[in-house]
């Protein structure tokens, strides 16, 4: 069916719900995008980027050439994706350090009904789909616990960051900005878009464009040959990942960055959360945290001498349950 205007202003409508959350360590654009009902499209649009491609443009001319790109849904959903990530970061960044209870309680009710709707898209459950959730949700808890490197700023490693978080940042579950916070590639990228560093990014770019065509086959032809078992392991992967999504923190390793020596939180502050003793302490740029914890709400608000926002973080939880209901809602119309 021909897509109307109104079909690409929903497309771009995703792509900013995308470009939000790939905006925050620990939450997968790729997890919006399959509950939208756009994944596998997206997955085969960029997988069907090839020579052929180029050679329709120069034999049959750019109409045919955007025509087989399915240009029209890539641009929509690019632009809202850009858009929405730029504009987000930064609120983001202000509400993970002054309202991190809050934000992650909104992103936890948000995956908890992903699973739901990923997982019910399975046809058919036997030992080996089973198999495959319980392997996917171990290896995507097992990620959520590495602690995050030092930064690294060399060329080659930021063209190897960028092609293994693009990896990420399209699987439902793994979150591409946490993965570059495990490879300690995060900040490095964001001071490289803050000082239009552009050398630095074209490296990212380069390597993400490099991975994200070479990871789409893969996925393309894991959906077509083993859906029931690729859709397991997502939503796997997903189940996973509310370790790193769960609101009550404890901070258990720093890194003193004028010393670059690992040390025990405990050692900085009686405290419990980085976060909490930078704020009241002023003390904002000599700790890194390198590992966490997740705790119950009474001992985080014990260790750390606050309130726990228990109320209103179960109201935030709902609140992401529900979007999932509206953004399921959306993709299952249709276009």
């Amino acid at each position: 069916m021909q897509r109307q205007l109104k079909d690409y202003l929903i497309i771009s409508l995703k792509g900013m719900a995308m470009g939000a959350a790939d905006a925050v360590p620990g939450v997968s654009g790729g997890t919006i995008a399959f509950i939208s009902g756009i994944y596998e499209e997206l997955i085969s649009t960029i997988s069907n980027v090839n020579l052929s491609l180029f050679k329709t443009l120069r034999t049959d001319g750019f109409s045919a050439f955007w025509k087989q790109l399915n240009g029209n849904f890539l641009m929509a959903l690019l632009t809202g994706i850009i858009v929405s990530f730029v504009s987000f970061m930064r609120v983001a960044k202000y509400l993970l350090e002054h309202h991190p209870v809050l934000i992650w309680s909104f992103f936890f009710g948000l995956i908890i009904a992903s699973i739901y709707f990923v997982g019910k898209q399975i046809n058919r459950w036997d030992l080996g789909t089973t198999v495959s959730l319980v392997i996917g949700a171990v290896l995507a808890f097992y990620i959520t616990t590495l602690p995050s490197l030092n930064n690294n700023g060399s060329p080659w490693f930021l063209f190897f960051a960028g092609a293994i978080a693009i990896c990420a940042m399209i699987l439902p579950g793994i979150s591409g900005s946490f993965i570059l916070v495990i490879l300690g590639a995060y900040k490095t990228l964001s001071d490289a878009f803050h000082d239009f560093d552009f050398k630095k990014i074209a490296l990212f770019a380069g390597g993400a464009v490099i991975g994200l065509l070479s990871f789409s086959h893969l996925l393309k032809w894991l959906f077509k040959n083993y859906h029931n078992t690729t859709l397991a392991v997502l939503t796997g992967f997903i189940f996973g990942s509310l370790n790193k999504v769960w609101p009550w923190k404890l901070t258990d390793t720093v890194i003193d960055k004028e010393t670059g020596n690992i040390i025990p939180f405990s050692d900085v502050s009686n405290l419990g959360t980085l976060s909490i003793f930078e704020k009241q302490s002023q003390i904002t740029d000599a700790y890194k945290t390198v590992s966490e914890s997740s705790t119950i709400p009474s001992v985080y608000s014990e260790m750390n001498q606050i309130d726990s926002h228990l109320i209103p973080a179960i109201a935030l939880m709902v609140f992401g349950f529900l979007t999932i209901f509206i953004l399921e809602k959306i993709g299952n119309k249709k276009s």
